[in-house]
């Protein structure tokens, strides 16, 4: 009754745990947790040891070793080995008249017996061996792996050889901590490196990493985070899992939070497997967070979904060192003899493998084992995938490893007679260690296999892609190559030939970026405190381009081009100049023309009435000069209309300047002319003298000789020059004639203006003089319509660009010359063609002789 109730009482424990872990995670997690595959370190990794024999391998002596049931995630481990022995003892150069053997680490790859038991009969050939895995004292190499840590584990307190033949290790490195730990994988030289060349091929720049918390997981982050910012590309989030447990448990929803908000959509995961990295790998995919998972070959057993999928980008990228192709490993595989070789596997752990959580936590069925006939049936599942996984293949040369040291061993004992110890018997440890250590050969495959240089800089990787086909079918598809040693543009080679295998269609490929692209035209603009990644786009600046994504900055164009509305490329600019078939240039030319010819008219009207009162009363020599000044001014306006050139814009400042310093110096000597006329009231003084020797006509050489002074300095020192405007308009660069030096274009400006105002000033003070023929008064009008035309000139001026200034400037020449020509000349014009009776001076005849 006792034995009753503590059976129901433990039986009702059992029932509330299942109900427990039903609760809190789903049934791959509890998978994860069965100790029946995965009981500690040594129950997940396998372990052998391999011995040499003279006897052959009995029939059955596999089927007596390996007695108990093979997890199907180390199926491929045993065939490795079975068909790695097998073609060493073919091989008649290699361990001659031997035979190479292999027995199970006690307790290790699910040997659920703990230890193999000597149980052979008196009559057993294998008696004389008198072999026993766990008790044997001579000295056998082991081999361990995956996982790094039962290799340590094995290696305390014992000096046995071991090679390891899962991933390459930096721990395992150390020679003096681990002396007889030997490592036949490669090292992972330009894994971070290939990485990153795949997220540039496909533009993602924002990425997660999701790693172990341990030196070599730390490691690899530093070298991807230098690679990284080399190229632009930015890590999203670092997830650093903690190896133990409870530690994880206390965090597990800050990583799964992590993951499933982040925007990043690609991930990459590095570290090792059988550890909480998996845990939570696993429970991400069950929790559906579709992410491409970037990683390295020891991941891709786990990643088999029931759901299918022929979305490309959604699964698991491994990369795998590159290693040649087994042939005859197929045929082995298709011909082995099963009475020599255990092949028995479960099918519910071959479900649990291929088809992920099928399996109901409720079922209560026995496990039961069935035999293949052949490895046909396992192989139906990998006919695309018939070559070894990179695990695999390193055993393969781990096997090999060890069958040339024991080669060598064997010729040495042959050679120095060592009769005391049987033949493939060796008990020096450190002799074995050190043969191993050294050893170089070529294996089958053709390649050179150094056990004392794994550090291979320029070992090339294979990409896979694990495809999820129908029932959850994990498929290794190779996607591409990475060569590290090629030229940097041909180091990266993905297959463009995937038609087959997205039922026909082009995969489209996602894109993992904090920020939106910035097309051709834009260019980025980095926030604070955000990372590189994470930018705005804003459009390139006036005139600048940029014709490529995610410009940092954008280039300007050349004076003579321009940016296209788009702003993606320069365009040709078009040579514009105020030129004579423009409307405004032919416009302003004709002006210039005709105020030039009405001025001649006016000029020989004066010559041919020059003895008329009113021509003799206003200083006939004075007016022709002023006329003939004034046909110059109307004339240099036409230098600035026409293609530019040096002499042209030399020529347009100093005529201009030098022509109307004569002409307002000439009015200037007019008005001084006009007042000491009258104001003369004691004849015979000096001041008459004067006047009557042309004293005020002097003031016309001495103010243009200073104008000329002012104009060389200028040339001088700063001339004019051809400048080209491409602001003004778009698409085209204006031809003008740049002042060169702004100050002494203003100061002949200033120079001429300060003539105006003294002629003004003697003008305005003789306008109310009496005479009939005063042209004080004309003086006068004339001097105030020049300072308002060229004192309106100057900020008008200076308010326009381009082919508008050269207009101000001509029409502020043809303006202020024709404010001379009209009200000065016009009105005496008019006395003398159409009121010519009144042209006599009666009131004064005998009082003025000029």
């Amino acid at each position: 009754m006792k034995k009753l109730c503590v059976f129901t009482i433990s039986f009702l424990l059992m029932t509330f745990s299942l109900f427990l872990c039903s609760l809190t995670g789903p049934s791959c997690f509890w998978r994860i947790q069965n100790n029946e595959d995965n009981d500690g370190d040594l129950h997940r990794d396998c372990g052998f040891f391999l011995f040499t024999s003279e006897e052959p391998i009995k029939e059955d002596f596999y089927h007596f070793c390996i007695d108990f049931r093979i997890p199907a995630r180390r199926y491929e481990v045993f065939l490795v080995m079975f068909f790695a022995t097998d073609e060493i003892n073919r091989n008649p150069y290699l361990l001659p008249n031997m035979s190479l053997i292999f027995c199970l680490i006690v307790g290790m790859c699910g040997d659920t017996l703990g230890y193999l038991e000597e149980t052979h009969s008196p009559n057993n050939t294998w008696n004389s061996i008198n072999y026993n895995c766990e008790i044997r004292p001579i000295c056998d190499i082991e081999l361990t792996g995956p996982s790094w840590t039962t290799s340590v584990k094995l290696a305390i307190n014992s000096r046995k050889p071991k090679v390891f033949f899962g991933p390459f290790n930096s721990h395992l490195s150390d020679h003096d901590q681990f002396p007889y730990i030997y490592q036949v994988a490669t090292k992972d030289t330009h894994l971070s490196h290939g990485m990153v060349s795949l997220m540039l091929h496909f533009r993602w720049t924002w990425i997660g990493l999701v790693i172990s918390d341990d030196d070599q997981s730390i490691q690899f982050l530093s070298d991807l985070r230098e690679a990284m910012q080399r190229h632009g590309i930015c890590l999203a989030f670092v997830n650093m899992i903690p190896e133990n447990m409870q530690i994880y448990m206390t965090r597990g929803k800050i990583y799964d939070k992590q993951i499933m908000t982040s925007s990043a959509k690609v991930v990459i995961i590095y570290g090792e497997m059988n550890s909480t990295l998996e845990v939570s790998f696993r429970r991400w995919a069950y929790l559906c967070a579709r992410r491409i998972w970037i990683t390295t070959s020891q991941w891709d057993v786990i990643t088999n979904k029931r759901d299918f999928s022929f979305d490309f980008f959604h699964g698991t990228v491994t990369f795998a060192h590159h290693n040649g192709e087994i042939v005859i490993f197929r045929n082995f595989l298709q011909t082995v003899n099963t009475s020599k070789y255990p092949l028995d596997i479960s099918q519910t752990m071959q479900e649990w493998n291929y088809f992920n959580c099928s399996i109901s936590k409720n079922s209560n069925s026995k496990m039961d084992h069935f035999t293949f006939n052949n490895t046909l049936e396992w192989t139906a599942l990998q006919k695309l995938n018939m070559v070894l996984s990179e695990e695999g293949y390193n055993l393969y040369n781990a096997v090999y490893a060890v069958a040339h040291t024991y080669h060598e061993l064997i010729l040495q004992q042959v050679e120095f007679q060592k009769m005391a110890e049987p033949k493939g018997i060796f008990t020096d440890c450190q002799q074995v260690a050190s043969l191993l250590k050294t050893r170089v050969f070529t294996n089958p495959v053709g390649e050179l296999v150094n056990m004392k240089h794994r550090e291979n800089q320029c070992a090339d990787y294979d990409i896979f892609n694990i495809w999820n086909f129908p029932q959850g079918l994990g498929l290794r598809v190779k996607i591409g190559s990475y060569y590290p040693c090629f030229p940097q543009n041909q180091q990266l080679h993905i297959s463009e030939d995937l038609e087959w295998a997205t039922g026909g269609t082009s995969p489209q490929v996602p894109t993992s970026m904090c920020s939106v692209t910035c097309t051709a035209g834009f260019r980025k603009i980095h926030q604070k405190q955000t990372a590189d990644c994470c930018f705005d786009c804003a459009h390139c600046p006036e005139n600048e381009v940029s014709n490529e994504t995610d410009m940092e900055q954008c280039v300007r164009c050349p004076d003579d081009k321009y940016a296209n509305l788009e702003q993606t490329h320069c365009l040709q600019r078009a040579v514009s100049f105020l030129a004579y078939e423009d409307p405004l240039g032919m416009a302003l030319g004709c002006m210039a023309l005709c105020f030039s010819a009405l001025t001649l008219l006016v000029f020989f009207t004066f010559v041919k009435y020059k003895d008329t009162p009113i021509v003799k009363a206003n200083n006939r020599i004075l007016s022709y000069i002023l006329l003939i000044s004034l046909v110059f001014c109307f004339l240099c306006s036409l230098l600035f209309i026409g293609h530019p050139n040096q002499a042209t814009c030399i020529l347009q400042q100093t005529t201009f300047g030098v022509f109307f310093t004569v002409a307002i110096s000439t009015v200037l000597a007019k008005t001084i002319t006009v007042v000491m006329a009258f104001k003369l009231t004691a004849p015979g003084r000096r001041v008459r003298g004067m006047l009557v020797a042309g004293a005020p006509n002097l003031a016309i050489p001495i103010c243009t000789l200073i104008q000329i002074v002012l104009c060389g300095i200028w040339l001088v020192t700063s001339p004019p020059f051809i400048g080209r405007d491409t602001k003004s308009e778009h698409g085209k660069t204006i031809l003008i004639c740049n002042k060169g030096s702004v100050i002494a274009f203003h100061f002949v400006l200033g120079y001429l203006g300060s003539l105006a105002l003294g002629s003004f000033t003697v003008a305005f003070l003789a306008r109310n003089l009496p005479d009939r023929f005063n042209e004080a008064k004309f003086l006068t009008f004339s001097m105030l319509m020049f300072c308002s035309v060229w004192i309106t000139f100057l900020p008008v001026y200076h308010s326009t660009r381009g082919k508008a200034m050269v207009v101000v400037e001509v029409f502020s020449i043809l303006a202020s010359s024709a404010a001379l020509l009209g009200f000065i000349f016009v009105p005496k014009c008019y006395v003398i063609l159409v009121k010519s009776d009144s042209n006599f001076r009666e009131k004064y005849k005998n009082k003025f002789h000029y």
